[in-house]
C-alpha cells in the first residue's frame, strides 16, 4: 500500500511526464502533417476528370515501350483511361475498348492530341467472345501486332448479400472473371501464343478480408487473381508474362464515386490507412506501366497492392456501411 506521503511526493512527476508525453505527441503530429505535405508535393500528376494531364514528369524512359501496342478493356474512362495516356506518353499505340464506342471515341482523341501517339477506339463487350475477337483482328489490321493487354473492364457497386439478385452477382463475374478469361484467351490464341506478350489484370483487395457489401466483386477479383497465376504457368513457355494490380480507393474514378470514397474522405477515414490518404490514377498505370513493361522482365504470377496499405488497417464496419448503402443507395440490386 502507498501511504500519504508517497502518493504526495509522486504526484507531480507523473504530472510533469504526462505533460512531456503530451507535447512530444503533438510535436509528432506536427512532423506527421509536414512530411505528408512534402509526400503530396511528390506525387505523380494527375487530373480528376477523364482528360489528359497538362504536365507530366517521367520516371522512366520516354521510349520504355516504343513501337509496342497495347490493348485495354475499359480505356475510356477512370484508370483504364490513365493507363493508356501513360502508356502512349512512353512511345506505345493503344487500342481501347468497351461497350460505350462514343465515350471511347471522344477519349481516343484527347489521348492522341495530347500524345501524338496512336489510339484505336473499338466497341466490344468482353462477355461476348465473338466481339472480342472481331476487336482483336480490327487492332491486328491497324497495328499488325499486340504487345500488352490489360484487363481493366469491370462492375462494382456496394450491396448486401441479402440484398443482392443472383443476375446482379452474375453479371459481375460475367464482366470481371469472364470477361478478364475471354479476352486474355482470345488474346492468346491470336497472337501471344507465336509472339509472345505481357497480360496486366487489375484487381481488388476487397477480398482479402471479406469486405462487406462487396461479395460480388470481392468474389469476381479473387477469382482472377487465382487465374492470374493459373495463366502465368501454362503460358509462361509461350513468353507470355501474366501479373495483376490491385488498386485501393482512387480518387477520381467511378468507383472512388460510387463506392463511398469521397464520404469516407472528407470524414477522415482515410486517417486509418498507414499513407493517410487515396491513391491517384497515375499512381496505378505507373504501377501497371512496370508490370506490362520490359522493367518486370522476370516477374510472373505476381500481385501488385497498390492501395497505400488499406487493406491492412481499414476498418470492415458491417453497421457503418450498412447505414451509407440505406441512407442513399438502398435498392435490391
Amino acid at each position: 500500500m502507498h501511504d500519504k506521503g508517497n502518493y504526495v511526493l509522486h504526484f507531480p512527476i507523473r504530472t510533469s511526464v504526462f505533460k512531456v508525453t503530451t507535447f512530444v505527441e503533438q510535436s509528432s503530429l506536427v512532423e506527421s502533417s509536414a512530411r505528408m505535405a512534402e509526400q503530396q508535393t511528390e506525387l505523380p500528376e494527375d487530373v480528376e476528370t477523364d482528360d489528359c494531364m497538362t504536365t507530366y514528369t517521367y520516371m522512366y524512359s520516354p521510349d520504355l515501350l516504343k513501337d509496342n501496342v497495347a490493348f485495354i478493356t475499359g480505356g475510356g474512362s477512370g484508370i483504364g483511361f490513365r493507363i493508356a495516356e501513360v502508356f502512349m506518353r512512353h512511345g506505345c499505340d493503344t487500342v481501347i475498348g468497351s461497350r460505350n464506342l462514343e465515350r471511347l471515341t471522344e477519349a481516343a482523341k484527347k489521348l492522341s492530341v495530347a500524345t501524338g501517339q496512336r489510339c484505336l477506339a473499338l466497341a466490344m463487350d468482353v462477355r461476348q467472345p465473338e466481339t472480342i475477337s472481331a476487336a482483336v483482328e480490327d487492332a491486328l489490321k491497324e497495328f499488325g501486332r499486340i504487345d500488352i493487354l490489360i484487363n481493366n473492364a469491370a462492375g462494382n457497386f456496394l450491396c448486401p448479400a441479402t440484398s443482392l439478385s443472383f443476375n446482379a452477382f452474375r453479371t459481375v463475374m460475367e464482366i470481371d472473371t469472364m470477361g478478364t478469361f475471354n479476352t486474355s484467351k482470345v488474346v492468346f490464341e491470336r497472337w501471344f501464343k507465336d509472339h509472345g506478350g505481357s497480360i496486366v489484370n487489375i484487381s481488388a483487395t476487397l477480398g482479402y478480408k471479406g469486405q462487406a457489401l462487396q461479395v460480388h466483386a470481392g468474389s469476381a477479383k479473387a477469382a482472377n487473381d487465382a487465374m492470374t497465376r493459373h495463366l502465368a504457368v501454362e503460358w509462361g513457355p509461350s513468353g507470355v508474362r501474366v501479373n495483376t494490380l490491385a488498386p485501393g480507393p482512387i480518387s477520381g474514378t467511378e468507383g472512388f464515386r460510387r463506392l463511398g470514397g469521397m464520404r469516407a474522405e472528407t470524414s477522415g477515414m482515410f486517417q486509418t490507412i498507414p499513407l493517410q490518404r487515396a491513391g491517384n490514377k497515375t499512381e496505378m498505370a505507373h504501377g501497371v506501366l512496370f508490370l506490362a513493361s520490359r522493367a518486370s522482365s522476370y516477374v510472373t504470377g505476381a500481385c501488385l497492392v497498390a492501395d497505400g496499405g488499406s487493406w491492412l488497417t481499414s476498418a470492415n464496419n458491417l453497421p457503418a456501411l450498412l447505414d451509407y448503402w440505406s441512407s442513399g443507395l438502398k435498392r435490391d440490386k
